[in-house]
């Protein structure tokens, strides 16, 4: 997949758990443990708007556009 998910890195610069993140944003600690290790396929608009909102950060922050090579 050409889309790369940052959030460990943002959630490092931030010195945020995955705990506290998940309970401010309000997710179950599974669903954003599959969003920090890239393991999802999709992210509703609503969950991206809220980890931006607590760790006060835009989008383009959490995700990466790599073009893939070879395909």
């Amino acid at each position: 997949m050409a889309i790369i998910l940052r959030l460990d890195r943002v959630m490092a610069d931030r010195k945020i758990s995955l705990n506290d993140l998940a309970g401010k944003v309000g997710i179950a600690n599974v669903n954003l443990s599959n969003i920090k290790t890239g393991k999802v396929s999709a992210i509703r608009f609503s969950t991206l708007d809220k980890i931006c909102e607590v760790l006060e950060c835009q989008p383009g922050d959490i995700l990466e556009y790599k073009k893939e090579t070879g395909v």
